[in-house]
């Protein structure tokens, strides 16, 4: 379900209304917890949380005209979805995310990165909010770095 909107409020305008509820309803929660700095935008077809180019000028390494993204929300086809682009590859983070989840009694369909969602009672809001809050964009930029410096290394290696 690719979205071509180009604000928030469009995004969210074009969802049925069942969606529309659910996802504004995560989206209250990831602002009253994003960090300072971050921003939210439209971003590949979703909602997204981004370090804006004012904070980190290079941006996406992949695609350096996109700000560096943080987190995303979005519709998909057969559910709904936030995408943790900062729990990648982080072990600490989704041990905690899944403890988090067993003890709330929430079954945790998560890929990657990816939490995937068909109605709001699949997520533990409390949980997303403290995660959301979890990291600083120093803090991400540090280890977005990090990882960066550490594939090219091992790129040189080979």
């Amino acid at each position: 379900m690719r979205n071509t909107a180009s604000s928030v409020e469009e995004y969210l305008a074009g969802l049925p209304e069942d969606r529309r509820a659910a996802i504004s309803a995560v989206r209250k929660v990831i602002l009253d917890h994003l960090p300072e700095g971050y921003e939210e935008a439209t971003q590949y077809g979703m909602i997204g949380y981004v370090v804006p180019h004012r904070i980190f000028p290079a941006g996406y390494h992949c695609d350096p005209k996109q700000p560096l993204s943080f987190a995303a929300l979005g519709a998909q086809k057969n559910h709904m979805a936030i995408h943790l682009m900062f729990v990648y590859g982080d072990d600490e983070r989704q041990a905690w995310l899944r403890k988090e989840y067993e003890k709330r009694g929430k079954k945790l369909d998560m890929g990657k990165a990816c939490l995937r969602f068909k109605k709001l009672d699949d997520l533990a809001l409390d949980v997303i909010g403290e995660l959301i809050s979890s990291i600083s964009v120093s803090d991400y930029l540090a280890r977005y770095e990090s990882a960066l410096l550490g594939r090219s290394a091992g790129k040189r290696k080979s």
